[in-house]
């Protein structure tokens, strides 16, 4: 890069280290300024936090690898990440989450389980899948952000002076990349938590649609359509699945062979997903981190809407590829490629920023989330039960470094972007999302049930990667693998539920009366009815999800097809967006419960 490019770079990493030293003081205040920024955050900055923080390098270069290889059907591919969350999250699931009142995702557990023994196993066996899941998207970032990195940033000069060889720096340049942007974006989460986050997801919302609209102008301006059409395949724009994929067969995609009943087992995991709420990393602490309610809905909707640029910079930079670099083998290197030859200089380094800065983004939020479960749900309850606030906040430090080192150590033994990923995504997580479901619907779940739950799909996760590592099976496919954890976490959690007690009644009242969720709570809900029918009862929950999923597909899609000159489509998506806008505004918005 040029030395322009490589000074803008410098400049944004100096701001965003000022910014964790100038919200030092603030976030030491207490455990909640730390992790949740005293709830004092307004509802659009935690929105655009939420948002930037999935719009990161490594996710992005993931997608423009689908999108490449499997065309506009890798919209499905989308649905195992929770890709509709805002849907569910506007209808009811936000608001239900802000009403539980509690800082993490595992404290959750006391107000559903209560604190005796089973609630206290519930909530470790929530923190540990929680820190486990926060390490391998550690790691998942580690594999990004150095094979992003190594493609700009040459390491041989340095060579004469230090004590190893250009050939080992050239071996070893991705993870020696990666961990030095490991260093620099810790030293400012550690510095301001989650004030300091969200201050710098701000900064990076404005970088990063600047940076993602300039690679649609360019793609849109540069690309003709018969370019287009002469250079990608004549089934790159279908959506509708292929039940089969035999060209990728016995290739270096053979995995996207079975797609039909890949896309069934993305589908139901992402709807599962959903259904049971935010997940263990930083969504769930934006929404508890909200005002009140009705800001929690209220950035819900505004979320995705600071991601739509993003996925038409996905299709350009793919067109970009598909074009121009088709001798280019590695599909996951492409993005940095791409941006490299066809950027000039200055822009080139805004838009390296800016994709830094979603890296950053991603991580810091990822790593201080990850750092609240083992403070709040481990340390603090386990060992330290009266500590102070300022011991406490030290051992946020800790448990944030730790998170990073186990993070790095996953990161360099992993191959690529798309096998941490999917085993993050289709393995280790189903374990959790059975009980996680089960949890908000079914008054019957217990702490024990819930732990028994969790634990069956952990076992179950690496039980398979053993006997896989060991040859005693072939290797199992994805759907296959996310069916025997789901499972092996579904049987236990409803057996052991049904051969203990009940969770106590009292527990039960508090947590139904205050957090009214609808589902199987027929002999809670007689003893303690509400006075009122909340406005995000099963009726119009169900309709708003259904416009959200609707309207999220149209709102993504359409910037898609119009950066490839596919008009007809685009103008197609976008009235499909329209039209649910509109309906979500008179069976949602105007439905809205004031502050509570």
């Amino acid at each position: 890069m040029s030395p322009t490019d490589l000074l803008i770079i410098l400049a944004y990493f100096v701001l965003v280290i000022v910014a964790g030293f100038w919200y030092r003081r603030r976030a030491a205040a207490n455990l909640e300024s730390y992790f949740l920024g005293g709830r004092r955050i307004h509802w659009s900055m935690l929105a655009m936090s939420g948002a930037v923080s999935n719009f990161d390098i490594t996710g992005t270069m993931w997608m423009v690898s689908v999108l490449c290889v499997l065309g506009m059907q890798s919209w499905w591919h989308h649905w195992m990440w929770g890709v509709a969350l805002p849907a569910f999250a506007l209808a009811f699931m936000a608001r239900w989450v802000r009403r539980s009142k509690v800082m993490t995702a595992a404290e959750w557990m006391s107000t559903r389980f209560g604190t005796g023994p089973g609630g206290n196993l519930a909530r470790y066996a929530a923190a540990i899948m929680s820190i486990l899941f926060t390490a391998a998207v550690v790691g998942y970032a580690f594999q990004g952000i150095g094979k992003f990195a190594s493609e700009y940033i040459p390491l041989e000069p340095l060579a004469p002076y230090l004590p190893v060889s250009a050939e080992w720096l050239a071996a070893n340049q991705a993870a020696i990349l990666a961990t030095s942007f490991f260093v620099v974006t810790t030293l400012y989460v550690v510095l301001g938590g989650l004030y300091s986050v969200v201050l710098t997801d701000v900064i990076q919302t404005i970088i990063l649609s600047g940076a993602a609209l300039l690679i649609c102008w360019i793609a849109w301006r540069e690309l003709t359509p018969a370019e287009i059409e002469a250079a990608v395949p004549a089934d790159f724009t279908r959506l509708r699945p292929s039940w089969r994929l035999e060209h990728l067969a016995g290739g270096d995609h053979a995995m996207y062979e079975m797609f039909g009943l890949l896309t069934i087992a993305w589908v139901c995991k992402g709807f599962l997903m959903n259904a049971g709420g935010p997940g263990q990393l930083y969504d769930f602490q934006r929404f508890v981190a909200a005002r009140s309610t009705r800001d929690a809905a209220k950035l819900a909707a505004a979320w995705p809407f600071f991601l739509v640029l993003r996925w038409g910079m996905v299709m350009g930079i793919a067109l970009l590829a598909l074009t121009g670099l088709s001798g280019e083998g590695d599909p996951e290197r492409v993005m940095p490629i791409v941006l490299r030859e066809y950027l000039p200089t200055g822009v080139r380094g805004l838009v390296i920023a800016g994709l830094v800065a979603a890296f950053m983004s991603t991580f810091s939020s990822t790593v201080n989330s990850g750092a609240s479960f083992i403070v709040r749900d481990l340390w603090q309850p386990l060992f330290r039960p009266h500590a102070d606030e300022k011991a406490l906040i030290r051992s946020s430090y800790v448990a944030t470094v730790l998170i990073v080192v186990a993070g790095i150590l996953i990161g360099a033994r992993a191959e690529s972007i798309g096998q941490i990923w999917s085993w993050i995504m289709m393995a280790l997580t189903a374990g959790l999302i059975v009980p996680n479901v089960l949890r908000w619907y079914w008054w019957r779940l217990n702490g024990w049930g819930y732990a028994a739950g969790v634990l069956g799909g952990i076992l179950a996760t690496f039980a398979l990667e053993l006997l896989v590592a060991r040859e005693v099976v072939a290797p199992v496919a994805s759907y296959t693998k996310f069916l025997v954890v789901c499972v092996a976490s579904l049987v236990p959690s409803i057996l052991l539920s049904l051969a203990t007690r009940p969770v106590d009644s009292g527990t039960l009242a508090h947590f139904y009366t205050d957090v009214r969720p609808f589902g199987l709570w027929g002999p809670v809900r007689r003893e303690n009815p509400l006075e009122r029918r909340p406005a995000d009862a099963l009726g119009r929950a169900i309709l708003n999800t259904v416009l959200g999923i609707a309207g999220l597909t149209g709102m993504y899609l359409a910037p898609m097809y119009l950066v490839g000159h596919w008009y007809s489509a685009a103008s197609l998506y976008g009235a499909l967006f329209l039209v649910c806008a509109v309906s979500l505004y008179f069976t949602w918005y105007r439905h809205l419960p004031a502050d509570e």
